[in-house]
């Protein structure tokens, strides 16, 4: 038997030893306030069944679209894993979380933060965490901790499956490196041996116990993939012949075009750009294979839900903690202020959740996460918390909370509004500017930061940028922030 295999069946085992009394501490006879099962899987961008992509299958993910509400409009707030979720774990921009790459455990720099599960802990609920929620470096810390927060959780589970073990007969394009670069490997053996797998198998786990217990409970399930390498059971690869596959087009001489910051965002790892046509296919593939064995994941913990009759009382959040490139201006990879890499999906579904399976062009962000929980399940926010309920929309979904969407990136900040995307680099747009009107150019690849015709337009869009990041940067009341200059801590 795999070393794998083994510490997979362990977590099952220990899944089916716990004692009710010990899942079901802090159990009311009946619960008033909705239990809550969040799921995020990892470099996952739009391109799923449900918003529409033609190939990527991703029925588990659409059925929860068709009982929730999906938005077509939401986004991270830094196009990278650590920073994105530091921010949307405590409702605050980067600026205020200080995390800005990753590698960065939360509480160095606000160490008085309450995240959003230490939040329902206080509360009563029972938090659980399986997989990736806050960072961990891929694949090297699968199986270990990560950059967890300990404080945020009554109980962690972190499995580990074949994938690591299969390291070496991974194919990568820098021999021997995967986390940040394109790899990946049609699998042997069966979905339970995988890492996502094992996952999937220990929330199931949960979910029957929570069902015979009556546990109120906030279970976070971070699934890895489809963050690279991306490996999957060769089945799932064969649901995409690579001549089934585009690849994006781009303008020749396009990234000249760019401000030299936005130039280096897409170039930065100069063997992944602009992959030769087979390559670029492959990889593609690859990607899309890891959607869907994601999905399969995501499916079984969603029957297990509504088997164990915790559907009708749980609120299910669905998400990525970014965007991800597959070819769209040559980049692959994440780290641009481009949609591809800052637009997220996200469905919300359960109690409070009447527009059901509805969608919402209104504008969101990571950081409105934490106050629409609270608000489904009747809880306080805390002050620190700088996003807004979205609670709105999930009733009526023409309406809107937001009237832009912030990213940033490097020396970048990037506004998103219903039309256009407009971008600063360097102070007050010292290093260069970006305007994409989406309407007519949904690909933002014809900057119009130079049209005179758009004068007016740069000039109202720069104002509310900057006022924008005047409120990112704005410290939370009652909350430490700690820098490092030189080393040393400075408050």
């Amino acid at each position: 038997m795999r070393l794998s295999t083994r510490i997979g069946l362990a977590v099952v085992c220990l899944l089916t030893v716990w004692p009710d009394s010990w899942v079901g501490q802090g159990l009311a006879a009946e619960n008033s306030k909705p239990n809550v099962l969040f799921l995020v899987c990892d470099d996952l961008n739009c391109d799923i069944g449900c918003y529409g992509h033609r190939l990527v299958k991703t029925p588990n993910i659409d059925r929860l679209a068709a009982r929730g509400v999906r938005f077509a409009s939401a986004f991270c707030q830094f196009p990278l894993c650590g920073p994105s979720r530091a921010s949307f774990m405590t409702g605050m921009y980067p600026d205020q979380t200080l995390v800005r790459r990753n590698a960065i455990y939360i509480r160095e720099h606000i160490p008085n933060v309450v995240t959003i599960p230490q939040m329902f802990r206080r509360n009563g609920y029972f938090a659980t965490r399986i997989g990736k929620i806050y960072h961990y470096n891929v694949p090297r810390h699968i199986g270990t901790s990560g950059h967890d927060d300990p404080y945020s959780w009554n109980a962690t589970i972190n499995p580990r499956g074949r994938d690591v073990d299969d390291e070496s007969k991974i194919f990568s394009l820098r021999p021997g490196q995967f986390g940040g670069t394109l790899s990946w490997l049609a699998a042997d053996g069966r979905d339970e041996e995988q890492t996502d797998g094992i996952a999937a198998t220990a929330a199931v786990g949960l979910l029957k116990k929570y069902g015979r217990s009556g546990q109120q409970f906030f279970l976070a399930v971070g699934l890895f993939r489809p963050h690279t390498p991306f490996v999957a059971p060769k089945k799932y690869f064969d649901l995409y012949p690579t001549e089934s596959i585009q690849v994006p087009k781009v303008p020749a001489g396009y990234a000249k075009a760019l401000p030299k910051p936005a130039q280096r965002t897409i170039l930065r790892k100069k063997d992944q750009v602009n992959l030769r046509e087979e390559l670029a296919r492959q990889a593609i593939q690859a990607y899309y294979a890891s959607i869907t064995f994601a999905d399969v994941q995501l499916g079984r913990i969603l029957d297990q839900l509504r088997r164990s009759g915790l559907e009708g009382n749980t609120v299910v959040i669905f998400t990525s903690d970014h965007g991800y490139h597959m070819g769209e201006h040559g980049h692959y990879q994440k780290t641009t202020l481009f949609e591809n890499a800052d637009r997220v999906p996200l469905i919300i579904a359960g109690p409070g959740v009447t527009a059901r399976g509805q969608t919402t062009e209104g504008l969101a962000e990571m950081v409105d996460f934490y106050p629409t929980l609270a608000g489904l399940c009747g809880l306080k926010t805390p002050g620190t918390v700088s996003g807004v309920s979205l609670l709105p929309l999930l009733t009526d979904p023409k309406r809107t909370v937001r009237e832009s969407a912030l990213t940033q990136y490097a020396t970048g900040y990037s506004l998103r509004t219903a039309r256009y995307r407009y971008t600063e680099w360097g102070t007050d747009g010292a290093a260069g500017a970006e305007l994409y009107d989406r309407q007519s150019d949904p690909e933002e690849l014809i900057n119009l930061w130079q049209d005179e015709k758009m004068a007016g337009t740069r000039q109202r869009l720069s104002g509310l940028l900057r006022s924008r990041i005047g409120l990112a940067n704005k410290k939370p009341a009652g909350l430490t922030q700690i820098r490092f200059e030189n080393r040393r801590r400075v408050r």
